[in-house]
């Protein structure tokens, strides 16, 4: 039995797809709703909240490969019930940040979670992608509104990834040998900077999408309501801040593993072009 985590996030929900497809055997996938989950026929919904250690036990019965994202919950009761279900294999996304920008608070929290599960005795795989596609969707409001994208670091390109390649490296990580005490840097296939986001998110929608450059305090200022304030200080940082060539760096991680060519921006774009429309 798999078990995915955040089954219907940006990567779980394409890793159930991909493991389904390919007939990986028994699969659940995890989710807060399970009545809202729209699961391929066959893959069990169980529910279950990263905040509820009850919840736990029941979704990780009989689990033998578990598919888990650094830092949404209590990571070292998570490893630890997982150990105690029998799992024997954990396949984490951690962030590419532990190796580019070890100094900053949210990579030495997720270095931390990558020791908790190579001293668990389970065998790992770990995964640590650069910057999500999927984190333009922070414009998709204003976008829909017709209203002007404000982004800082506009001409900072760094090697996007699409959350279906992520998947798809978890895929094979999960149901195909020699991947087990491995480490993977994940990457897009090229840079991509900010305002060319908004350009190929403007030509899938075939209208004008306006973009202006703004400051690092005016960034802050937005980012800081979401993230705190150092978790903002790391987000501008690994954005444009403070890059260095280990960030900037294009890896062929994807296409090694998965024998497939890393998904561009565009095609991110055009997938989900409905949710900018």
């Amino acid at each position: 039995m798999i078990l995915v985590t955040g089954a219907t996030g940006n990567i779980g929900s394409a890793l159930v797809r991909e493991l389904h497809a390919c007939g990986a055997g028994p699969l659940r996938g995890l989710t807060r709703d399970a009545e809202r989950a729209t699961f391929p026929d066959g893959v069990e919904a169980v529910e279950g909240d990263f905040g509820e250690p009850e919840s736990w036990e029941r979704a990780l019965d009989g689990v033998r490969s578990l598919f888990l994202v650094s830092r949404l919950g209590p990571d070292a009761q998570l490893i630890e019930a997982a150990r105690l279900a029998g799992v024997e294999h954990v396949v984490l996304v951690s962030s590419i940040t532990v190796q580019t920008h070890p100094h900053l608070g949210p990579a030495a929290e997720n270095l931390a979670v990558e020791r908790l599960l190579k001293d668990s005795g389970m065998a790992w795989t770990i995964l640590r992608p650069t910057q999500f596609a999927s984190n333009a969707l922070m414009w998709a409001a204003s976008i829909r509104a017709d209203e002007t994208v404000r982004a800082p670091y506009a001409e900072t390109g760094l090697p996007t990834i699409h959350p279906a390649d992520i998947a798809s490296v978890a895929r094979v990580a999960l149901t195909e040998p020699g991947h087990q005490g491995r480490t993977y840097a994940l990457t897009g296939p090229a840079p991509v900077t900010a305002r060319q986001q908004a350009e190929a998110i403007a030509a899938v929608l075939g209208r004008d999408v306006p973009f202006v450059e703004i400051g690092r305090q005016e960034a802050h200022a937005r980012m800081a309501a979401v993230f705190g304030d150092e978790g903002a200080d790391a987000v501008l940082d690994v954005t444009g801040g403070d890059v260095n060539a280990e960030l900037l760096a294009v890896r062929d991680a994807v296409s090694r593993v998965t024998g497939s060519p890393a998904r561009p921006f565009r095609q991110w774009a055009a997938e989900n072009a409905d949710l900018f429309g």
